[in-house]
């Protein structure tokens, strides 16, 4: 089977509105060009505002369903198509989470994924915002294939990739918001930027799927400072780990990449990794740390 993805990178404005404005415009802009799973970049209704710890950024959370969601419903069933949306999920009095809605081609919401890895670290607070995930690694059948959502940090973690794969999941996707601290730039960079691609292309190789990447662009200074320049380069690898497409640094792009799900069955048939797990040798896996 034949299907077209569509990755949405864009900058982003202080402005909830005018950004939920132009992911549905640039999402609607992907369906008419032949895009069939489209994918938003991470929490995209606002500039990434886990730079700091501040109360008043509970206020850019949303139900789901909600209005975001609502809108987006509207556009897959106008157009057929299938929406990944990232969104920032109150789902009740002092309870939030990173969340993506899957919504299917017919505008049914299928599911969401709560993110499960939640980071700490210079400039990136989201513990403070966001309560680890509690529906588990999940995928599901869409009209256009089976598919796996994990978010951002996730990304860094072969056991969410696995899991995620185990139940079908023939491509996964990662909204994203991750780029560079300007100041560490010229040393760091160009290693920061080769492992993020590098551990998620190892996931394709390693569960025989797509990989698909949406990344923010633009340098956000919510709190001052020098902020976070965000490294764009959205991107889709391939079964074998090689990348078929990928986004600039800076420009705002639809990533459109044609890819066979026919693939899948080729690469875990040929390299059966999954086959060849020693799933009884696997139990410690579940321990913090081994002694």
């Amino acid at each position: 089977m034949n299907v077209t993805l569509g990755l949405l990178q864009h900058a982003c404005s202080t402005n909830p509105a005018d950004n939920l404005k132009k992911a549905l415009a640039l999402a609607e802009q992907a369906a008419k060009r032949g895009a069939q799973l489209i994918c938003t970049q991470e929490l995209f209704r606002s500039q990434y505002f886990c730079q700091s710890e501040n109360h008043d950024y509970f206020q850019l959370a949303e139900s789901i369903p909600g209005p975001s969601t609502a809108a987006f419903q509207h556009l897959a069933k106008k157009h057929k198509v299938v929406i990944i949306a990232s969104l920032f999920e109150k789902r009740s009095a002092g309870l939030y989470h990173n969340t993506a809605v899957v919504i299917d081609a017919d505008g049914k919401v299928l599911g969401i994924y709560r993110k499960m890895h939640i980071p700490d670290d210079p400039l990136y607070y989201e513990k403070f915002y966001f309560t680890p995930g509690d529906t588990g690694f999940r995928a599901w059948q869409t009209k256009y294939g089976k598919i796996g959502v994990l978010i951002c940090w996730d990304q860094w973690y072969p056991e969410g990739a696995r899991l995620t794969a185990l139940q079908g999941a023939e491509i996964l996707f990662y909204p994203t918001a991750i780029g560079w601290h300007p100041a560490e730039k010229k040393e760091f960079g160009a290693n920061q930027h080769g492992a993020w691609e590098t551990i998620q292309r190892s996931h394709g190789i390693a569960n025989g799927c797509y990989v698909a990447v949406a990344n923010r662009i633009g340098t956000e200074q919510p709190v001052g400072g020098d902020g976070i320049e965000f490294w764009g380069q959205s991107f889709v690898a391939g079964t074998s780990g090689e990348i078929l497409a990928k986004a600039s640094v800076h420009k705002e792009e639809i990533l459109l990449v044609p890819i066979n799900l026919g693939q899948v069955d080729v690469m875990r048939t040929h390299w059966p990794f999954l086959r060849d797990r020693r799933i009884d040798a696997y139990g410690d896996l579940t321990k913090r740390f081994i002694d």
